[in-house]
């Protein structure tokens, strides 16, 4: 996991309410890597979203692409022994 640069004064604090079993994950992945249990978070969340716009660029990329119904692809498959 990429070191997260410490914690500045742009930071915001936030209360967040957690699961015991959840804090208790986040807490010893924190220790397991030596950074804090903030670090933890935000790299997860930065991780998270930078999935979220991955997804979106490809379905961008893939929004001029025709389009079959259910059936159709059935249909295709079958047709091609892949069902």
């Amino acid at each position: 996991m990429e070191q997260i640069a410490v914690m500045s004064e742009l930071s915001r604090r936030s209360t967040i309410y957690f699961t015991p079993d959840i804090h208790h994950a986040v807490r010893c992945k924190a220790e397991s890597i030596g950074l804090s249990f903030s670090q933890v978070l935000n790299e997860a969340i930065r991780s998270a979203f930078s999935e979220d716009d991955e997804d979106l660029t490809a379905f961008e990329e893939r929004a001029s692409e025709a389009t079959i119904t259910l059936d159709e692809l059935l249909e295709d498959l079958g047709a091609h022994d892949r069902l």
